[in-house]
């Protein structure tokens, strides 16, 4: 089967819950609930799981759906199904379009000119990122850029928003605790934290991180902070994996998601609100450390 560049990625990253023991042998999984959790459609979760079939490291269940197998011994944290040379030609194309060196529309044959990928690999590319909801097909063979942050004073006045409506969510009156959810994100920032922040990719780092602000602003059941916090996190993809933080002052990042959580699991509203507040207002400083360090020591 030929699978999507973002199947094998999301097949990675739940290779990696279960090395970790996020995901454990006999855990039944569901195409719907992993959807949500990815936050990505069902069709690419359906190509991840049919790749982990492959491996023997999901099977059938009994009641239908799928379950993870019994044997994983073989199983390590960090191991990936490869789709790195894919990766590469993707950041490549983000670079260029956050550089103003692609036009708001392309083709595939001016792509196909620009970069050296197969048209089937482009194809895998394009696909992950109309899932990322930053490119669309034009009617005929064209694809558009869709809005994104491309300057970065527009990405400081998001966090400047986001400081504005993610300690507010955690005090709305209809704030209602998703325990389960808000254990399930703590996990898997506890697994970054003991190893795996120096193994994952810059993707499924910004995934995880974005994936346990979302949870918590879920609970404040408040549609419009929800879905504001969402888009957000669509336009800002492509300029912050220009300037992650090291992997040390990520790691530190995380033990602030764990404490966070922790607070709110305690009742701990007021304090949880403002700790939300201090951790965001940090981070320009630090993405501003990290663009100075990029600058100094250019890609290659």
């Amino acid at each position: 089967m030929r699978q999507s560049t973002l199947s094998a990625q999301l097949a990675a990253q739940l290779t990696e819950q279960i090395a970790s023991g996020v995901l454990k042998p006999g855990d039944r999984v569901t195409e719907r609930a992993l959807a949500d959790q990815l936050r990505v459609s069902r069709s690419p979760v359906r190509g991840a799981l049919a790749l982990l079939r492959e491996k023997g490291i999901v099977e059938d269940a009994e009641d239908g759906g799928a379950r993870i197998a019994q044997s994983k011994s073989t199983l390590t944290v960090g191991e990936t199904i490869a789709f790195d040379d894919d990766e590469q030609v993707y950041f490549r194309i983000a670079d260029d379009r956050l550089n103003g060196a692609l036009p708001e529309r392309v083709t595939e044959s001016e792509l196909l000119r620009r970069y050296p990928v197969t048209r089937g690999k482009l194809g895998h590319i394009l696909g992950r990122m109309v899932e990322e909801g930053w490119i669309e097909r034009l009617p005929g063979n064209g694809w558009e850029f869709l809005p994104t942050l491309t300057s970065l004073e527009a990405y400081d006045d998001s966090f400047r928003f986001r400081l504005l409506i993610e300690p507010a969510a955690i005090l709305e009156p209809r704030f209602q605790l998703n325990r389960s959810g808000l254990e399930h994100v703590r996990q898997q920032q506890m697994w970054l934290i003991d190893g795996a922040i120096y193994d994952v990719n810059d993707v499924t780092l910004f995934e995880l991180n974005t994936g346990l602000h979302q949870a918590i602003a879920a609970c404040s059941r408040n549609t419009f902070f929800i879905d504001s916090l969402k888009r957000i996190d669509r336009l800002r993809r492509l300029i912050d994996y220009k300037q992650m933080l090291d992997r040390d002052t990520a790691k530190g990042r995380c033990r602030e998601h764990v404490h966070m959580v922790d607070l709110l699991c305690q009742g701990k509203r007021q304090e949880a609100s403002a700790f939300m507040h201090h951790h965001l207002a940090s981070l320009p400083k630090l993405k501003e450390q990290a663009r100075t360090g990029s600058e100094k020591t250019p890609k290659q």
